[in-house]
């Protein structure tokens, strides 16, 4: 598991209100129906935005983006390399 994983596990940890333990869950579960609300969605999304020291662009916020750990990595590698 890449350091980077490990620090979006933590935050969603911290603010994902999850009804699971976010360690029982692979990389790509479905965050949404394992019980994340878009409530939560948002919370975690300024907390990855203070951690990683990015601001997501409006085109990323979308469910999509925030689906899983997988397409959470996925989109702040897309902002590293932008």
């Amino acid at each position: 598991m890449s350091s980077k994983s490990q620090e979006i596990r933590s935050i969603l940890e911290s603010h994902g209100h999850l009804p699971v333990d976010i360690a029982t869950l692979s990389d790509d579960d479905d965050l949404y129906q394992n019980g994340m609300t878009s409530h939560a969605s948002v919370n975690v999304m300024l907390a990855l935005e203070d951690n990683f020291g990015i601001e997501f662009p409006d085109s990323m916020l979308k469910k999509s983006s925030f689906q899983s750990v997988a397409a959470i990595e996925a989109a702040l590698d897309s902002l590293d390399a932008g």
